[in-house]
């Protein structure tokens, strides 16, 4: 079996142990993904089986649901990243699936406007995408740590870009920034999946709580990648019905 010495903690890691944390990480991703493709899919089902003025009542009261299910969102994942550490594996387990859902509760509406095929042919894109650059940033020998605060000082500008369209309401610079975000989650797909691979040289394998804890953080993590590049990669080639 092949191993390395963690000079960080100066113990021995097994090539093993490493791999299947990061199998763990992806196998709870890929469980979230499942649930959110469910719950979106039922979600643009249910738009779909509107008829008109249901639909445009609807509407017409997304955009508060929309916020609150956003605040939720976004203290989930604070909860997660800021007290994981405190939870059992059940209960991290158990919130990172509810914010699937919630996540599916409002990408099943982004969803409603856009073609069955241009979806497909976005979630194909963004599999392969991030499939690739995950590879690149778990078995490159660059040091990708450098891009962690560039990345997420253009994620903030990204936000903040987006925010001041919705009220410019630029096609064009909706479409610059989407481009703009293609390459940000890119890159952070790629940094994550090296920063994750290094926790799981740091992972004390004899925990099978603090492991359990591990994967979903960084199966939370990689889901972010994903969502968002996929709805990137939607907005910029999808075809709207």
């Amino acid at each position: 079996m092949q191993e390395h010495f963690n000079y960080h903690q100066g113990q021995t890691i097994s090539i093993a142990a490493v791999n299947a944390f990061m199998r763990g990480v992806y196998r709870w991703m890929g469980a979230g993904l499942a649930v959110t493709a469910v719950i979106a899919g039922l979600m643009t089902s249910y738009l779909k089986g509107m008829n008109p003025y249901e639909f445009n009542q609807f509407m017409a009261s997304y955009g508060t649901m929309f916020i609150i299910l956003l605040v939720v969102e976004i203290g989930l994942v604070f909860a997660l990243g800021a007290a994981i550490h405190k939870m059992s594996a059940p209960v991290a387990t158990g919130v990172f699936l509810v914010y699937c859902g919630l996540s599916g509760l409002t990408l099943g509406v982004v969803l409603f406007g856009y073609t069955s095929g241009s979806i497909v042919s976005a979630f194909v894109a963004t599999t392969a995408m991030f499939a690739g650059l995950s590879i690149y940033g778990m078995f490159t020998s660059r040091d990708l740590t450098g891009l962690g605060p560039i990345l997420s000082m253009a994620l903030i500008g990204l936000l903040v870009g987006f925010i001041v369209n919705m009220f410019l309401g630029s096609p064009a610079f909706d479409y610059l920034l989407c481009v703009i975000g293609v390459v940000i989650f890119a890159g952070l797909t790629a940094y994550d999946s090296q920063k994750l691979r290094q926790m799981g040289e740091m992972m004390p394998q004899d925990d099978a709580v603090a492991v359990r804890r591990g994967t979903i953080l960084g199966a939370l993590t990689l889901y972010l990648d994903f969502i968002n590049l996929f709805i990137m990669l939607l907005r910029l080639f999808g075809n709207r019905e």
